[in-house]
């Protein structure tokens, strides 16, 4: 079963001072952070906070391409969490008939921005990833765990870039 989420917020890892991509679904029940590189947090941030570049960084030359083929992003999946990475696949539908291409999770949710495609988690990569050791340590990992624990959801969209 697929899980709809939402970007509640972009923040750094306390720990591993790595950007984090909180997803959190509609209801409110459930948050999924998703650890990703810089440049991707940047590519996401940027979109969130409504930035134009003076030229088409990478998400938006495949918006274009995509919009100048008549394709159309129908969604994202967050798909499956594997040896700690997680994958996803952008739902693309293209002369009437759905693709699925494999991507990584922050290059599908900042084209999901750019083309205001819903986000989806499969209900088990949520699951699984509320016991996997993100951290190279495991007291760095129980620390992480307990401050995750913690957070309030009305500070989450406080955090910034």
């Amino acid at each position: 079963m697929q899980v709809e989420m939402v970007i509640k917020g972009l923040m750094v890892d306390p720990v591993t001072n790595m950007p984090i991509i909180i997803l959190r679904d509609r209801d409110g029940d459930r948050v999924l952070p998703i650890w990703v590189g810089v440049f991707e947090a940047n590519a996401i941030a940027l979109q969130i906070e409504n930035i134009s570049t003076s030229r088409p960084m990478t998400h938006d030359l495949l918006r274009n391409v995509l919009r100048d083929l008549n394709a159309e992003v129908q969604r994202v999946v967050v798909s499956d969490l594997k040896d700690n990475t997680f994958y996803a696949l952008i739902y693309v539908t293209v002369g009437g008939e759905v693709m699925a291409i494999d991507a990584r999770p922050s290059d599908a949710i900042a084209l999901a921005l750019r083309t205001q495609a819903p986000i989806y988690v499969e209900e088990r990569v949520i699951d699984h990833a509320k016991t996997i050791d993100f951290a190279p340590e495991k007291a760095d990992s129980e620390r992480l765990q307990r401050w995750l624990e913690s957070l309030d959801p009305e500070e989450l969209g406080k955090y910034k870039m």
